[in-house]
């Protein structure tokens, strides 16, 4: 394999960026060698004020060299993200002294740092290095001052200043944490539970190295912005485009969470933890003009903790209503993937898919013109063209939403609004019959530039039938018409060229996104000239999806978990660990004609047993627990009968998936 000898799981530099790499988790955020860092839940400010609270961080110390030791000393930066660490060293020909800094995974509230000296030479004489605090206790949000010492350590404390907002109090881990150190178990803690959560989502491809990297470093950021399962629980405000450590727009939970983020990893163990983040609590119903008396419920654009629209220009929250429909995208993707009705009986899943259902039909206008419904003045994923009419995205997002909300009360044992199913089928879905694509709004005219991918969605990720020269045609037209620099747009057209069967094309499109990865730590820009959003979690949630979905195939639906695998040039194969499907765990590995499916552990005996389905023929493999079958496309299923294949004798075991961060198999 190309590059299969290089470690695609550490980054390392000789000297920081300029703009210096982002560590985060869930609930504490800060940049290495910064000033600041940001609290989840932790907001300052009023209506479109809002902002996550600035603190001062008392992590900005860094390692500097010993003064007058003549030697030359190598300093080196390194990101381990198989421990969910950041490291810097310093070494010559006498020692080695290393920084370790690392949020905690199991104690999303810790911070931490540690120093270690090695000696390389003999002698006996002591070692100094020097520790550089830049750490100064002021915010432009807190009155603070520093309070008495308690048992060693320092305490800082204060008020707020002006409007503000706290879900929660942090539980009483700083005892904890002092007690692991004690004990030396801190860092050791951590380590482990980044061990056990790679082991639970795995994911590395048989290709170049730099798309190795890439996608490595795009899966760690985002499982360092969702909490650790069974860690102390808060509520989580969900993904902002940076997470935390980064200010400005990229403090809110906005759109991008929902159709780029949370498809991103179909380890269910890990995603589900950004799945409650804000989605009960859409504020009540807000109008979005022109419809004078909407119903239902309607998501913020962006919003912080309360759920309020907090969008400093009002035209996104007004318009961007496609976010309704990306929220219930989620819901239904969760649904098919776990069968978890409870979510939606008792925990106010069917209360927001309701909601939604409700506030389309209410904001839809009938036109005896076309006798279709219309759904007027909104804004589309290209933002280069508000207050359009009809924007295709945007209704077939209608109608998805409006189809599951029936399919799901049905399960539920619902009463299903007639309007819900004639809204569905009746809205209009422009289409140009002697073109052969779908125009993105009405009166759109091939050739428009557009801002990023909007109608090349239509198939992947928002389920909707195309024939394969429609589906051509729609990326034909909008690759040609599509800026440059559009952010999350060149891995969504790679996957319509995957879907194709177009390699060359895929690969091209594929390694279009390579111009957002910036060195030397795998940091996203928002733009590929390093503007907008920096750690942009969106983009990378969108370049994760071109292979997990895309080269996979992989289509969540209702019936079951669809594969049809297609490698772009470069690259020969896949492995992908610990995916949940209805309460088993699967592994993947994928290579040009064979997949190799794995059923791996059930959470229990009320799991499902699962087949294989395999397409054209139909054969019907059976999946039982610890058995690799080696089949083609086709889709993983609850199995509807007893097994008609039974196998008679083990099959032979192809060679195992190699686990990023751990060696090639000898």
């Amino acid at each position: 394999m190309e590059d299969a000898g290089k470690d695609a799981t550490r980054f390392t530099a000789h000297s920081l960026p300029s703009d210096p790499r982002l560590l985060a988790t869930s609930y504490l955020g800060t940049r290495v060698y910064h000033e600041t860092l940001h609290v989840s839940g932790v907001y300052n400010g009023a209506l479109g004020d809002t902002h996550r609270a600035i603190l001062p961080s008392p992590l900005n110390v860094q390692l500097e060299a010993p003064a007058r030791t003549g030697e030359q000393l190598t300093k080196t930066y390194a990101l381990d993200t198989n421990t969910g660490s950041f490291l810097h060293t310093l070494e010559g020909p006498s020692f080695r002294a290393s920084q370790r800094i690392y949020a905690h995974r199991t104690l999303p509230h810790v911070l931490a740092f540690s120093v270690s000296i090695t000696r390389l030479a003999k002698g006996s004489w002591p070692i100094t290095v020097r520790l550089q605090s830049a750490f100064s206790p002021e915010s432009p949000d807190l009155d603070l001052h520093l309070g008495p010492d308690f048992q060693g350590a320092r305490r800082l404390g204060g008020q707020r200043r002006g409007w503000s907002l706290r879900h929660s109090c942090p539980p009483a881990g700083t005892c904890v944490a002092r007690r692991r150190e004690a004990r030396r178990a801190l860092y050791t803690a951590h380590a482990q539970a980044w061990a056990a959560l790679w082991a639970d989502c795995g994911l590395d491809v048989e290709g170049p190295l730099a798309l190795r990297q890439a996608l490595r470093g795009a899966l760690y950021y985002l499982l360092s912005a969702l909490p650790q399962p069974g860690a102390p629980r808060h509520p989580d405000s969900g993904l902002s485009p940076a997470r935390l450590a980064v200010p400005a727009r990229s403090e809110e939970c906005l759109w991008g969470m929902r159709p780029w983020d949370w498809q991103g990893p179909p380890w269910q163990k890990a995603g589900s933890e950004g799945k409650g983040a804000g989605y009960p609590w859409p504020p009540g119903t807000q109008s979005s003009a022109p419809s004078p008396n909407p119903q239902g419920a309607k998501f913020a654009w962006e919003s912080a903790g309360s759920g309020l629209e907090v969008c400093p220009e009002a035209i996104y929250g007004t318009q961007e209503i496609h976010v309704n429909g990306a929220v219930v995208l989620a819901f239904q993707l969760y649904y098919h993937t776990t069968q978890d009705l409870e979510l939606f009986r008792e925990a106010g899943g069917w209360d927001v898919v309701r909601a939604v259902a409700e506030f389309w039909c209410s904001r839809v206008e009938w036109s005896p013109e076309e006798e279709k419904y219309h759904l007027k003045g909104v804004m589309p994923p290209d933002e280069y063209h508000p207050g359009v009419n009809n924007s295709v995205y945007t209704n077939v997002l209608v109608q998805n939403s409006l189809r599951f909300a029936a399919a799901l009360a049905q399960d539920l044992g619902h009463p299903v609004p007639n309007q819900w199913l004639v809204v569905a089928d009746k809205i209009k879905v422009p289409f140009d019959p002697k073109l052969n694509f779908h125009p993105e709004f009405d009166g759109y005219q091939p050739g428009e530039e557009v801002k990023q991918a909007d109608v090349v969605l239509l198939g992947y990720p928002v389920p909707f039938p195309l024939s394969p020269h429609v589906r051509r045609q729609n990326l034909e037209i909008y690759e040609a018409a599509t800026s440059p620099p559009g952010p999350m747009t060149w891995s969504m057209f790679a996957v319509g060229w995957m879907e194709l069967k177009d390699p060359g094309r895929a690969w091209a499109l594929l390694e279009r996104s390579f111009a957002n990865v910036t060195e030397p730590f795998k940091v996203w820009t928002e733009n590929a000239d390093g503007s907008g959003a920096v750690n942009f979690l969106t983009g990378m949630g969108g370049f994760l999806q071109a292979v997990l979905f895309g080269v996979t195939g992989f289509r969540i639906t209702r019936a079951g978990l669809a594969f049809d695998p297609m490698c772009p040039v470069g690259v020969s194969g896949v492995c992908i660990s610990g995916i949940s499907y209805q309460g088993s765990r699967l592994d993947f590995s994928l290579s040009a004609g064979l997949v190799t499916v794995e059923v791996t552990a059930q959470a229990g005996t009320w799991a499902p047993s699962l087949e294989a389905e395999l397409w054209p023929s139909r054969t019907r493999l059976p999946l039982p627990p610890g058995r690799r079958v080696p089949c083609s496309a086709g889709r993983i299923q609850r199995s509807g009968h007893p097994w008609a294949l039974k196998l008679r004798e083990p099959l032979p075991r192809p060679p195992p998936c190699r686990r990023p961060g751990l060696p090639p198999p000898a």
